[in-house]
């Protein structure tokens, strides 16, 4: 079983429009991977005008629902942090790397 220390940090988001990013910081206690096609979305992007998540947090990838990418380990990313930034999707994880 992993813990949350072990799973990758978001070290960055660079997407403005999401409730959930202040100052290219995610603040969702964690985040999903999914999506389909070339690109892999962060599905807990939430387009509001309200902010939301937690006021201090190290945001982690709490699931991984892209099993074509090279860093899914059992639906949980295996890469050293994450990304996410705009994308063909409002919100995709840039460091998506197919198998």
């Amino acid at each position: 079983m992993t813990t949350i220390a072990e799973l990758p940090a978001v070290t960055e988001c660079s997407v403005a429009g999401c409730s959930y990013n202040d100052h290219s910081h995610c603040h969702a206690a964690a985040v999903t991977i999914g999506g389909s096609g070339p690109d892999a979305e962060c599905a807990t992007f939430i387009p509001l005008g309200a902010k939301g998540g937690l006021d201090k947090v190290l945001t982690h990838v709490g699931a991984c629902q892209r099993s074509d990418c090279s860093h899914n380990t059992s639906l949980e990313c295996s890469a050293p942090s994450v990304r996410v930034g705009a994308g063909r999707d409002s919100a995709d994880c840039l460091t998506f790397a197919p198998r």
